[in-house]
This record gives C-alpha cells, structure tokens and sequence, in this order.
C-alpha cells in the first residue's frame, strides 16, 4: 500500500529579483517564533547558523523589510511581516487541505493499480470534518487502503446513490432545524437500502477574535455594520444550517457584510478571521480552538456515515466500523473540543434516526 502526502508550495517574486522559494524560510520563521533564537531554530530545521542568517537576510532584500527584532529579555521576535507570512501559510493550508487530501488519495490509487495491487480499498466521500480525519490517521495506521474524497455532504450522499463510493458523511442539527436539514438527505436516501453509522456530535457556533473584543453574542450581531463576516462555500451542510438558523430569525443574508465572501474549510475560516481579514465566522468549535478564537456556541448536530445495507458485511467495511467503535476512536473523538464520541459506531436505520427527533 503507497501513502502520498501533498504539501502547498509556493514562491514569492518581486520585479526582476530572484523568487523566493518560502518553503526553507516559513520552517525558519515557525521555529524562530516557538524557540525566540535564530541559532536555536537553526538547529532544530537542521541548518547551519550561517545558511539560516543569510536565508532571512536574502528574504529582507527581497522584502525590502525586517522579518524579525531583537528584544532584550524576549530574544529574537518575529516581524509584523514575519508574521504575515506564517499566517499566508496556515491560511492556505486550511483552504488547500481537503483538495490535497482527496488528490493524494486519487494517487494512491492509481499507483496501487500500476502495482497490481487488487485487494481494493473503502471508498470514503465526506464532508471534511475532524472526526473524519481522525478516522483516517488510524485507518492508515492499520494499512487499510481508502479512497478519500472531500465534497460536500449532498455529492457525498448523491455520489453514495449511484454507487460511487461505500461511505457518505454528512451532518444535521440536532433540534428545530433537524429535520429540515435532514430533507436535503432523505430524498436521495432509501430506508430499505441504507442505514446510518454514528460517527459523533459535534458543537457548531460562531468565530470571533480572543475575548470577543468587538462584543458578539449570537446571530442578530451578524447584521452590525461594523462587522466582517467570512461563510461557507455554498452548497456546503455547513452553510446550509446557518441559512436555516438565519431565515429562522429573520435576518436577510444581504444584511451580512461579507456573506458572500467563502472559505471551503473549518480551519480556513478560522485562520481567515485569525488573520485580521474578518471579525466573525460559522464552524465547528476545534477550529476556533486551534487558531486561538473564541467560540460561541449556537447549535449540536450529528454526523453521520451513509451506507448501503449491502455493503455492510464486506470485509473492508467490517474493518472500518471495527476501529469506529474502538476505544482509541472514540479516546480520538472526545479529545476534539466541541467532539462527543456517546454513540459513535450506533448503527441506526434512517427511521431510527430522524424519526423521533
């Protein structure tokens, strides 16, 4: 089994100078900023001191601008600019991750044909999501070959109808928008062929700066005219919840400045408003945690794997629902902020599911 891993790469060129390969300098920067000395974060990147001081000193030609200060009593500190472009590079981490992730999959694949490898994989079309990452990490860790795609949870569920893949991930709110939100999926599903595997509950609700500066309580602050908003891409769960939410208060989304402006990921909404470039977004509560925002929570949903009733006594599918249900999953589930693992692994028919609710 081949595992590949893709990484965003990107340079940086100004007129006729030289471009700038960041991948050596955003490394140096990162350790500088954890360890507060060059010499030290030379040494953890595995440099000289002498290449690591003409790396950065080359950078602030380029740059026309100082990457970093000496402080007393605080060492060496990172630069406004510095620190811009640590930011550039977990914003595009964030936004890049779920397309790399479902590319490496895709070549994986392939080469596993080209090594005639015919032991087949679970197919796996989701809603990015960290429960869902999680998963992976173990699922790799045991060597059982998936094929990832990352889509929103409609293609993930549409793709399951026609046979495209074994497992569908998708999310609904627990409460009044259950079964509303529900309906996008149980028209496409059938509850004589297909069934749920609980996967967790998770906490959605609002991003905003540390310690909520600005003040934001709830939904109606989204119409503040002194207020930049960063949503969803459209046709995501994600955004379709807050759509439900907002036209259940009465609050137009042309109201909301920068409703239209979208991010294809949790954490790239996060570090978008982490960055300085909006006050407040919608998302998952272990986003917020990671870029350092607070969180305001508004609703608790389910997410939940689609699965062809058939499918359910496979080898490989036996496989999946066996680490879902273990001790070290469901460990992995709880210790996400806003994650609870209570029911992961239940397999529930679609009846059992939303009927009651």
């Amino acid at each position: 089994m081949f595992k590949v891993t893709i990484h965003p790469h990107w340079e940086i060129v100004q007129g006729a100078k030289n471009s700038l390969d960041t991948t050596a300098l955003l490394a140096l920067l990162r350790a500088i900023e954890q360890g507060g000395s060059i010499a030290q974060a030379a040494k953890s990147v595995q440099v000289s001191y002498r290449h690591a001081w003409g790396l950065l000193k080359d950078a602030e030609v380029v740059f026309g601008q100082a990457l970093m200060h000496t402080q007393r009593g605080r060492g060496t500190v990172l630069s406004p600019l510095a620190q811009k472009l640590l930011w550039a590079d977990r914003r595009i981490a964030a936004r890049l991750s779920p397309t790399l992730e479902s590319l490496a999959s895709e070549l994986e694949s392939e080469l596993g044909k080209l090594a005639n490898n015919t032991t087949g994989a679970v197919r796996l079309d989701a809603s990015h999501g960290f429960a869902v990452a999680a998963l992976l990490n173990q699922l790799h860790a045991i060597e059982l070959p998936v094929e990832l795609r990352y889509r929103n949870s409609t293609d993930a569920v549409t793709a399951l109808a026609r046979r495209e893949c074994h497992l569908a991930g998708f999310h609904v709110p627990l409460g009044p928008f259950e079964h509303r939100a529900a309906a996008r999926y149980l028209h496409i599903l059938k509850d004589k062929e297909h069934c749920l595997i609980h996967l967790a509950v998770r906490r959605q609700g609002l991003f905003v700066n540390p310690d909520n500066p600005l003040h934001i309580t709830g939904l109606d602050d989204l119409q503040r005219h002194d207020l930049r908003f960063v949503n969803r891409q459209a046709g995501s769960g994600t955004r379709a919840l807050l759509e439900l939410m907002l036209a259940d208060s009465g609050i137009p989304t042309s109201a909301i400045n920068g409703f239209q402006n979208s991010e294809f990921t949790h954490s790239a909404v996060a570090a978008y408003i982490a960055s300085g470039m909006a006050d407040v977004g919608f998302g998952v509560q272990t986003a917020a945690e990671r870029f350092g925002l607070t969180f305001i929570p508004l609703v608790r949903e389910r997410y939940f794997f689609a699965i062809e009733k058939a499918a359910m006594d496979l080898p490989l599918i036996r496989q999946v629902l066996s680490v879902i249900r273990s001790e070290a999953y469901r460990a992995s589930v709880n210790a996400l902020a806003g994650y609870e693992a209570g029911d992961t692994g239940k397999v529930l028919s679609l009846d059992e599911a939303f009927g009651q609710h």
